[in-house]
């Protein structure tokens, strides 16, 4: 992980954390991605919460440089997320996996999909090529809900650029809401678990629904519905790193979960 900057110091800045929490504690819908929470989260409480959970300066007048997440703490939220999976696959729970970072961590959601399908879970697809219009920095633009090995993620209008993973970078909780709406239309099944990140944890944790995340350190969203008891796990870590390096990640969370094939 630290080779990687999966953890310890990390690509994402200070100043990018710093402006994130000052839009969490504004309720920017851009920070907040789904999540409505009960609290009073001003920037200092939420430097002080990214402190606890992801080991970040809890001084607010560090305002520069590369950020840190603490190692440890996401060994140790890895292994709360594995036994939650674990639990999923005990039981036989219908579960729906989605991604904001489809060229990133694809791979990583998509093995654990393989894995609790095998273990007798239902990978839900619901609302599969749906619209759903997000506001991005272009203007609302129209994207269709799409599956690619089980996992959940949206396409933009354009074409995926040659060679690359398929998918559009999103932090919006519309394309859940908008799975879900559609499995409960349709009777069901619902999911016992959501396995993602932004949008589609928070936004699924925010409707009631059990949601594990990934997030990085400049998303306080998905850690304040954790200590708000939206989302029942956080892993700290960088997201944005080449798909490669997340391998060993997918292998300790399978074996921890005894779903190694």
């Amino acid at each position: 992980m630290l080779a990687a900057r999966l953890s310890g110091t990390v690509a994402t800045t200070r100043e990018e954390s710093l402006r994130s929490y000052r839009l969490f504690a504004a309720r920017d819908p851009r920070a907040l991605i789904g999540l409505d929470p009960e609290g009073i989260w001003g920037q200092r409480e939420l430097i002080e919460l990214m402190s606890v959970r992801c080991g970040v300066s809890a001084d607010p007048h560090h305002v520069s440089g590369h950020d840190v997440i603490a190692p440890e703490r996401t060994l140790a939220a890895l292994d709360a997320y594995a036994e939650r999976i674990a639990a999923a696959a005990r039981s036989g729970a219908p579960v729906l996996l989605g991604t904001g970072h489809p060229h990133r961590l694809l791979g990583f959601y998509g093995a654990l999909a393989d894995a609790l399908s095998a273990a007798g879970c239902e990978v839900l697809t619901p609302a599969q090529g749906r619209c759903v219009d997000i506001t991005t920095r272009f203007g609302l633009r129209t994207h269709h809900l799409d599956y690619v090995r089980g996992v959940a993620l949206v396409r933009g209008a354009r074409p995926e650029r040659p060679g690359g993973e398929p998918g559009a970078h999103t932090h919006s909780p519309l394309p859940v809401r908008t799975a879900l709406a559609a499995a409960a239309e349709a009777g069901g099944p619902l999911p016992g678990l959501v396995i993602g990140d932004h949008g589609w944890a928070c936004g699924a944790g925010q409707l009631g629904f059990e949601a594990i995340a990934l997030a990085d350190v400049n998303d306080p969203a998905p850690f304040v519905g954790e200590a708000e008891g939206c989302l029942s796990v956080v892993v700290p870590l960088e997201d944005g790193a080449r798909s490669a390096y997340y391998l060993p990640l997918t292998r300790y969370v399978l074996n921890r979960a005894c779903l190694s094939q």
